[in-house]
């Protein structure tokens, strides 16, 4: 059985390691924060100003003046700081963020990201994306694996603009759980959902995809 966003989101929280700063996109990746499993303590930071957030706001909690960089609402912990972009961009291209995760609307076998701009369509901006794909050097990608068409995400070569070359570590879907393949030979299945087949992840990759013995399910 696929995963919910939910389902994606707590198998990324398993990757946070104590002490860790973390920066999250938007979408998929905002549902991290309510994840994070016990006994660890991770900061999580937004590129507009912002150290300390905490898990997504229920609806009804929602407070409009606490935002992330894309316009979401959140919440804030106990002890959380305030800061300007210019503070909160120095944290990012000094690389004191110790993980990324980002939302993407393709990825590439090599490792390139777009998940910023389709031509025509109206976007939010771009956000700080291209400087957190620059300076980061872990980045997970939180995606669906097909788009609503049915058509993979996780393809030959990115069709639309690039936000990053050769810069994704690892992308988590609701089918899978896939690495890129430091030797560039595609990616590489380490995980597949609950229920979900080999057979079924294959015919939903356009891309290389390295199936190498028996691959375990994902534990939630």
């Amino acid at each position: 059985m696929a995963l919910d966003k939910n389902g994606i989101a707590k198998r990324i929280a398993k990757e946070m390691k104590d002490g860790w700063y973390v920066n999250l996109g938007i979408g998929i990746p905002t549902l991290v924060a309510n994840h994070i499993p016990e006994g660890i303590s991770v900061e999580f930071q937004s590129e507009n100003g912002i150290l300390g957030m905490g898990p997504f706001p229920f609806e009804g909690e929602e407070d409009a003046d606490l935002i992330n960089a894309g316009k979401q609402t959140i919440t804030a912990l106990p002890g959380a700081t305030y800061f300007d972009s210019a503070t909160s961009f120095g944290m990012i291209r000094g690389q004191h963020v110790q993980m990324t995760v980002l939302g993407a609307m393709e990825v590439a076998d090599n490792g390139d990201i777009a998940n910023w701009k389709i031509p025509g369509k109206m976007v939010k901006g771009m956000g700080g994306a291209m400087d957190l794909v620059a300076s980061a050097e872990n980045i997970i990608v939180a995606m669906m694996h097909t788009n609503r068409a049915g058509q993979s995400k996780l393809l030959k070569e990115c069709t639309l603009p690039i936000t990053g070359v050769q810069c994704v570590k690892k992308v988590v879907t609701d089918l899978a759980v896939l690495e890129i393949d430091p030797e560039g030979r595609g990616f590489i299945l380490v995980e597949r959902a609950p229920g979900v087949s080999v057979e079924e992840i294959q015919a939903a990759t356009e891309g290389r995809l390295i199936v190498d013995g028996e691959v375990p399910e994902m534990k939630l």
